[in-house]
This record gives structure tokens, C-alpha cells and sequence, in this order.
């Protein structure tokens, strides 16, 4: 009896041992003067200090947080080890929408990911540090954040990606605090036309970024998501586009998450030479 529960517990350590681990990573943000948490989920091979991993962002949607993707997907974990790569879900605030907000100085969520969070992840962490080591992806608010900021930053983010992202926000004046950052629509349109990320698109050449998006087709965001594929067709920008039945839910983001994962490890394990096809 005794030999079967030291056979137990040895086996159960070895799994515990092996499993991911799951970090929050706090980091002063100078940009902000805050302190903002960010999940940070370890592949298990991570115990292996000689070895440097590719980074995933992930950024929530409007009213969720650093905690969110997780509670969304639990199987995160379980990818991270599939795929040997670090997810970090960065706490993007809860209707941030990820640019510096033009009207309110407090909101600097661009400045904050693509500067002082990728320096403290590349600084704690052993990382590939460079555009060919990181994606970024979201969903919802963070599906228009991870274009905007991959779009903005091509010198960051080698690949990225978007699941029922709101890559059009000017259809909605008046919903997820918008207003709030970019001032009341009618007032202040140029705002909203320079932060759409559906209008970052002249920024690509089709060469540095590689892109995967999606969305369902009983989504409210579905037209905004075939709007951007054709304008990504008109300017001939290589893409992976995919409208699946679905709506904006935890169940079409459990699905959705999949393949992308699979694609940005495609991506990290490739060379990082060109970019995907239509």
C-alpha cells in the first residue's frame, strides 16, 4: 500500500512538474503612472533556461481583463505546451480600444503594449526578442487592437491576427465607452477616422505582416470583417480570412483560437520568410 501511494505521488509531481505555469507579471507603466497586471502563461518546457520561446499577445475585449482569455479558453494552458511558445494577456483596461486616446491622456494603451510591455516581457522572460519571435491577437476590442497595434508597429509584431475583432468602430458612436476616447463623433470625426484600424490598411506592403482574421456570420462586427478582407484583396495584401458560422461568444472564440494558434506557430517555426496567402 504504502509503495502504490509513493507511486502516486511521484507521478502526480511529475505532471504537476510538467505542466505550464502560469505567471501575473506587473509592470510599471510610466506612460500612465500605473501599475497594470498581465497573465503570462509558461510553456512546461519553459524549466529549460537555455531555451528561447516565441511570444503570443493576446489582448480581451471591452469590459474584460487581464484574466479574461483564460476564463474564455482554460485550454490556453494546455496550448501553450502544444505549441512551446509564452501567451501573454495583457490587461488592456475596460474599453481601452489600445491607442492613445487623443482626448483622454490617462488612456496611452498603445504606448503601453507596444513600448514598456514587450521591453518587461523580453527583460523577464527568455524570449526571441525580435518581430520574427511575436504575434499579437484579440478578440472583439482586442481583435481591432492586435490589427492596430501589429499595423502600427510592423517592427514588433511579425504576424497577426484578429477573432470578432471591431476593425470598424465608426458604425458605433455611441457603444463601449468610444466616445468616452475619441470624443462624440460629430465633433470630432477626424479621431475616429485616424483610429479605425480599418483605415491603418495604407500602412502594409504585403510583405513584413503576416494576417489571420475571422469572424462569424451572425455577428454584429461580420460586415466590418468582410469589408476589411475586400479592402485587403483591392491593395493585394496576403491574408487568411475566414467567415465560419458563429456568433460574438465564448463558444465561437474557443473555436476560433484554434486555429489561429496553429497558425502563429506555423509562423514562429517557419523561418518567418514572406507572408500568407489569400
Amino acid at each position: 500500500m504504502k509503495i502504490k501511494l509513493l507511486l502516486f505521488i511521484f507521478f502526480t509531481n511529475v505532471v504537476l512538474a510538467s505542466a505550464s505555469h502560469i505567471d501575473t507579471l506587473r509592470v510599471e507603466s510610466n506612460c500612465m503612472n500605473k501599475s497594470i497586471p498581465n497573465l503570462v502563461i509558461l510553456p512546461d518546457s519553459y524549466a529549460n533556461q537555455k531555451e528561447q520561446f516565441p511570444v503570443l499577445y493576446l489582448l480581451h475585449g471591452a469590459t474584460g481583463d487581464f484574466k479574461d482569455w483564460l476564463k474564455k479558453v482554460p485550454d490556453l494552458a494546455k496550448y501553450a505546451d502544444l505549441y512551446n511558445f509564452i501567451i501573454v494577456c495583457p490587461d488592456g483596461g475596460f474599453t481601452s480600444w489600445y491607442f492613445d486616446s487623443p482626448v483622454d491622456p490617462a488612456m496611452k494603451y498603445e504606448t503601453y503594449i507596444s513600448q514598456e510591455l514587450v521591453a518587461q516581457v523580453d527583460q523577464s522572460y527568455p524570449t526571441i526578442k525580435g518581430r520574427h519571435g511575436r504575434a499579437i491577437s484579440g478578440l472583439s476590442m482586442g481583435g481591432h487592437g492586435a490589427f492596430y497595434l501589429a499595423f502600427r508597429h510592423q517592427d514588433i509584431w511579425g504576424a497577426a491576427g484578429s477573432t470578432s475583432g471591431g476593425l470598424d468602430i465608426r458604425p458605433f458612436p455611441n457603444n463601449w465607452d468610444l466616445s468616452k476616447r475619441l470624443g462624440i463623433y460629430a465633433d470630432n470625426q477626424e479621431n475616429w477616422e485616424k483610429n479605425t484600424v480599418i483605415n491603418q490598411v495604407h500602412l502594409l506592403d504585403g510583405k513584413k505582416l503576416k494576417l489571420i482574421f475571422d469572424c462569424g456570420i451572425d455577428d454584429f462586427f461580420y460586415d466590418a470583417n468582410n469589408r476589411m478582407h475586400e479592402l485587403l484583396l483591392e491593395r493585394n495584401i496576403p491574408h487568411d480570412y475566414t467567415a465560419r458560422p458563429g456568433k460574438h461568444n465564448n463558444e465561437y472564440w474557443a473555436n476560433s483560437i484554434k486555429y489561429q494558434l496553429l497558425f502563429f506557430s506555423d509562423f514562429f517555426h517557419s523561418g518567418n520568410e514572406g507572408s500568407s496567402k489569400n
